[in-house]
């Protein structure tokens, strides 16, 4: 495997560099807070160039989209159902979409929800989040949900995905437990032995997207234990990892 970029996704799939010879993983897009239009230019360009140097070498495209683009209250989540961008990042994610495909070369687009691990970026959402729960104030968004997809069980996704040759398809990568942020921080206060202030807003987005496709593609994600409550053990694991001495201090307070 060919892996673009050097960011939280691409290191974590560092372990998979020796499989997939004719694979060529682009992990180097823009973060999802906004950014100035060069940005989103710059991400253009490497796409163009990346479909250029697969083309050109026989090679397959895996290109990282969003679950951002299902965005509208009640929406199935479905790849093959017309999407509906519902923030600038996600129309952006969409446009490159239709670059891959129009271009001719083989491709794997895989719409991620949101992948979460020990050595996040701090502007992520876990990350965030569970700082403002250790300081005391916690900003809320009413009604807002995100599928959480554990760093770990991304890579074996995608793994079983290019090991099965999936190809020309595009993918929901998430975990099928879509919950609101709500309940995410509640999760975190009880875990950490916080409880924060909340200060809630109404500027609300769900991105819920559906699993039944990749369920389907690769029947053995089901070992993965997703689906409901799914993200609880994936925000034990990132805390076990990233602070466990909180967590431990929590688990002995709790048992004594």
């Amino acid at each position: 495997m060919e892996i673009i970029g050097n960011g939280f996704l691409a290191r974590h799939l560092t372990p998979l560099s020796a499989g997939h010879p004719r694979a060529t993983v682009l992990a180097a897009g823009v973060p999802t807070h906004p950014l100035p239009d060069a940005e989103h230019r710059r991400e253009t360009r490497l796409v163009d160039d990346t479909i250029w140097h697969c083309l050109g070498r026989d090679r397959t495209l895996v290109f990282f989209s969003t679950a951002s683009m299902y965005g509208g209250p009640g929406g199935p989540g479905d790849e093959d159902g017309p999407p509906t961008a519902s923030t600038r990042y996600g129309q952006h994610k969409l446009d490159l979409e239709r670059t891959i495909k129009a271009s001719g070369v083989r491709y794997l687009i895989l719409r991620l929800g949101y992948v979460l691990g020990p050595d996040e970026p701090g502007f992520r959402l876990l990350a965030a989040l569970t700082a403002q729960v250790l300081a005391g104030r916690v900003r809320v968004q009413r009604g807002a949900r995100r599928d959480m997809l554990h760093v770990t069980d991304f890579v074996t996704v995608v793994d079983a995905l290019l090991r099965t040759q999936v190809r020309d398809e595009t993918v929901n990568v998430a975990s099928g437990d879509c919950v609101e942020v709500a309940t995410i921080v509640r999760h975190l206060e009880h875990r950490l032995g916080v409880q924060a202030h909340w200060q809630v807003t109404d500027d609300s987005i769900q991105h819920c997207p559906s699993v039944h496709k990749l369920r389907r593609l690769v029947p053995e994600v089901d070992r993965l234990g997703l689906g409901p409550g799914y993200h609880q053990t994936a925000i034990d694991r990132y805390l076990m990892a990233a602070r466990p001495a909180d967590v431990v201090r929590t688990e002995r307070t709790k048992h004594s």
